[in-house]
């Protein structure tokens, strides 16, 4: 990726790494970038957040950038990512600004872009900010007098998300009982009231963020406390969010967990059904557990595997013209009612089918059988992330454990865009197996270029 944006916008440590000038450039950039063409005086252009201390700060940098180059901004104030990607289309806007570092700590933050038709920006024009910010290719517009922006508030933001996001559900979810877990993050404004609405009991955790709470030990990627939850009540099932509520993974009645992958069968195969799947077929990475791409194939559907990044899914899906992918990590694209991975839409699908076909959550999740696998984080620095390219010792190693494993499992060891890690992934039958080969692969990667 480029040097400021990773494979899901800016992310770093806010005020060290994200500084607000960093941020103020960002947006005097962006704006001068997505408004070349525009016919506006004064481009629209929204900002929405999450609920990380930082948010504020680096919200009122962006103001400032904004309007400094005459752009008019709309603050959403807090939202769930996806809202502003949808937003931006029904309140007629040239782009919209999330400030996010998703599932990351609350010491982290991010800036997500969007474009006018509410998807993430492509890499052509990231570069292009990024050659302003960084390079100074070409110099900041600064109008005076009646140039400048102004700013304004988006009162019925919230409404407008949640009216949409129930648009699009095929059968309510009256009758049941389910846990929701807000990761103290966006999702805490507009979860309870969304099913609710839909119909469902709705038992809320992590839905009071402090600024310094989200992604603590809840949330996706934290599923302890909801899977406990759902048990000892006696619930339907739960459903967890991360940050910025983009991604979903759910626990069945049992607590065991539902993750992406599950979900993602579940949901083709009941839009199949309907015949609502475009040219039959579902586009994952190459995370996607073996066992996806097996579902697939014994339930005649066409699966499509992309690089990691739900915005290397969303462009096979563009270009090919699929409606319906996502990750394992719970990122899932409905592209008949978003643009983007949306968390709490994603929910409300699985919900619908669950409720509409009157079973139990575990029963369901049995349609797909999942591989073993070992995913192992190894912490390196920059500068070990470009030695990962080069070095022969860690390709050797790749090499022989893909030998080892044969048709029975497979590796995939690569690096994280937006943490400073290296990632292994093994899947294969023997476990035992499995272990070791991770293990050893990680130690390597630690020893060459770990720190």
């Amino acid at each position: 990726m480029g040097r400021l944006f990773g494979t899901d916008g800016a992310r770093g440590v806010a005020n060290t790494e994200l500084t607000c000038e960093l941020a103020m450039n960002i947006g005097k950039a962006a704006a001068m970038v997505l408004t070349d063409n525009s016919d506006n005086k004064h481009p629209k252009i929204l900002i929405g957040k999450d609920t990380r201390l930082s948010s504020d700060m680096l919200e009122g940098a962006l103001i400032a950038g904004l309007c400094s180059v005459g752009a008019d901004v709309v603050l959403l104030g807090v939202v769930p990512t996806p809202a502003v990607a949808y937003l931006i289309k029904k309140y007629s806007a040239d782009a919209g600004i999330m400030i996010s570092a998703s599932h990351n700590p609350f010491e982290f933050n991010g800036i997500k872009i969007f474009s006018s038709d509410g998807y993430k920006l492509p890499d052509a024009l990231e570069e292009e900010i990024e050659s302003i910010v960084i390079d100074n290719a070409k110099p900041y517009y600064t109008p005076t007098g009646d140039g400048l922006g102004c700013v304004s508030m988006a009162d019925n933001a919230i409404d407008d998300y949640i009216e949409h996001i129930v648009s699009t559900v095929p059968y309510r979810l009256d009758g049941m009982k389910i846990a929701i877990d807000c990761s103290n993050g966006s999702s805490s404004r507009t979860a309870q009231k969304l099913f609710t609405e839909l119909g469902a009991e709705c038992y809320m955790l992590s839905d009071k963020p402090d600024g310094k709470n989200i992604n603590d030990n809840c949330g996706s990627t934290h599923l302890e406390n909801l899977q406990k939850y759902v048990v000892d009540n006696k619930l339907h099932l739960g459903v967890a969010f991360d940050g910025d509520a983009d991604r979903c993974l759910a626990v069945d009645e049992n607590g065991k967990v539902v993750d992406g992958d599950f979900i993602m069968a579940i949901c083709a195969l009941d839009l199949s059904s309907r015949k609502h799947l475009n040219q039959n077929a579902a586009v994952g990475t190459v995370m996607s557990n073996m066992g996806f791409s097996r579902f697939c194939e014994d339930n005649g559907l066409k699966f499509i595997s992309t690089d990691v990044g739900d915005r290397y899914v969303l462009e096979a899906m563009l270009r090919e013209g699929y409606n319906f992918g996502g990750e394992q990590s719970g990122h899932v694209i409905f592209l008949d009612y978003a643009t983007t991975g949306d968390g709490q839409l994603t929910a409300a699908q699985l919900l619908s089918i669950v409720n509409r076909r009157q079973a139990k959550l575990s029963s369901i999740a049995t349609l797909m059988t999942r591989y073993p696998q070992v995913l192992i984080n190894v912490k390196v620095t920059q500068e070990g992330k470009l030695h990962f390219y080069t070095n022969q010792d860690i390709k050797n190693k790749i090499d022989e454990v893909r030998s080892t494993l044969g048709n029975d499992g497979r590796i995939l060891v690569r690096v994280s865009g937006t943490e400073p890690l290296v990632r292994v992934m093994i899947e294969g039958l023997d476990q035992p197996l499995i272990h070791k080969l991770a293990q050893e692969t990680a130690d390597l990667i630690k020893e060459k270029i770990g720190c």
